[in-house]
């Protein structure tokens, strides 16, 4: 087990052979693109449109090599534990059941802060969209049964497992990253250099204090970890050789990073060069997304079409993602507690999915009844994903001999970016 850092190395070297990228593999790229996208197309353009050209490039500068190295040492500190499980598992074997307690409600906030963004996203932007289309008089994201059936849908495909979601997402996904290429080129026509604000702010602290503030928006734009450890587990329960299954895992997120930072860094600019910071702000202000509001503002079927198609497709299909990582979360807790009390027994363990799913469904459905910001809520939230994603796998590295293998100059720009996430909000204090 010592040796999974170098498995890919060691491979190579003794069989002579390639180990084959199948389907499964495959599988996987798919969800973790499809993890990442909704959060991008949803964010980061409204805060490049307000912050400007300069700010959005510094803070993307620092975001996506943080993303690449954070994926790798997460891939790997998680598939050095002896028993490869839940989240809260791993951590239990490296820190005791207590720090696994802490560290899993982390995760698990962590988690739950996307499962509101994209409840909510769902709901207002689907709102949004019937009217746009003329379908009704008034939204229907205030009511409580138009979030509870779109939610409790969601909730059910997603619970079924990984396989289903290869089958109803794996299409979603790749519709979703055809039409942001698209997308981005339909847009085109509209550029416009004067929509765009290359003018940095006035002084370095308030240049500093944009790009922190923008900082958990360019991150969010790709990352996909909440997928990571799900993954991880799935690879090590088809593959018989740990190392094999490592390798798997970190090619899969490899090949999954390349394709978000084309794909995604095309769409945001032509969406940079597209709308107005006016246009940003309403948007931010009727908590609907970047999509929604191109299809608002941006004359044409065209940009209609695709921009409707691709919300709904990415957020769904994100949704779907995110759940795998949050049901892990959750139920390494009630595990984690009812360990503690009782003994388990089958009906425990069968029982317990139905539970979260219905938990989960109340608990999207009066987030979304209740009509907080996503925007500020993902904001706010920054510095349990920093702590979470972030400092813990770096602190794990320095903290257990097992990991030791793992440390290198990559790990201290993680845990530098992951104080800059976990300092975020108290910049957005001083926005005026």
């Amino acid at each position: 087990m010592a040796n999974i850092g170098s498995g890919a190395v060691s491979i190579g070297q003794t069989s002579g052979s390639r180990i084959p990228f199948t389907a499964y593999d495959a599988g996987w790229v798919v969800l973790c693109i499809g993890m990442a996208i909704g959060s991008g197309v949803v964010f980061m353009p409204l805060q490049m449109g307000i912050k400007g050209f300069w700010t959005s490039a510094a803070a993307l500068g620092i975001s996506y090599p943080a993303v690449h190295y954070l994926s790798n040492l997460y891939i790997r500190s998680l598939s050095a534990s002896g028993e490869c499980k839940d989240y809260t598992g791993i951590i239990t074997e490296y820190l005791g059941k207590n720090w696994g307690m802490l560290m899993s409600a982390a995760y698990f906030l962590t988690l739950t802060k996307g499962m509101l963004a994209y409840a909510a996203t769902i709901t207002h932007d689907s709102a949004s969209y019937l009217q746009v289309f003329g379908v009704t008089q008034q939204s229907l994201a205030s009511t409580a049964w138009f979030p509870l059936c779109i939610i409790g849908v969601m909730v059910a495909i997603a619970s079924r497992g990984e396989r289903l979601l290869f089958k109803v997402s794996g299409p979603l996904i790749v519709v979703k990253l055809s039409i942001v290429l698209i997308l981005g080129l339909s847009m085109m026509p509209y550029w416009n250099l004067g929509n765009v604000n290359f003018l940095a702010p006035d002084g370095a602290l308030s240049f500093v204090r944009d790009v922190l503030v923008s900082l958990p928006f360019a991150v969010f734009s790709i990352v996909y970890i909440q997928i990571l450890n799900p993954m991880n587990v799935a690879f090590r329960k088809v593959e018989s050789d740990p190392a094999v299954a490592t390798y798997r895992a970190l090619r899969a997120s490899k090949y999954a990073y390349i394709i978000l930072v084309v794909s995604v860094l095309f769409f945001a600019f032509s969406f940079l060069f597209s709308i107005t910071a006016d246009e940003a702000r309403y948007a931010v202000s009727q908590n609907i997304s970047a999509l929604a509001l191109a299809a608002r503002v941006i004359p044409g079927d065209t940009v209609k079409l695709l921009s409707t198609t691709l919300n709904i497709v990415a957020i769904l299909s994100a949704f779907l993602g995110i759940y795998l990582g949050f049901h892990d979360a959750l139920k390494g807790i009630v595990l984690n507690v009812a360990d503690r009390f009782m003994t388990r027994g089958t009906t425990f363990d069968r029982l317990l999915p139905f539970g979260i799913a219905i938990a989960s469904t109340l608990m999207l459905t009066g987030w979304v009844v209740a009509n907080i910001s996503s925007m500020a809520l993902l904001q706010w939230s920054t510095p349990a994903f920093g702590i979470v994603s972030c400092l813990i796998p770096c602190y794990l590295v320095w903290r257990v001999p097992a990991l030791k293998k793992f440390r290198a100059q990559s790990v201290l720009f993680v845990a530098f970016t992951g104080v800059l996430l976990c300092i975020s909000p108290l910049f957005k204090l001083l926005e005026h």
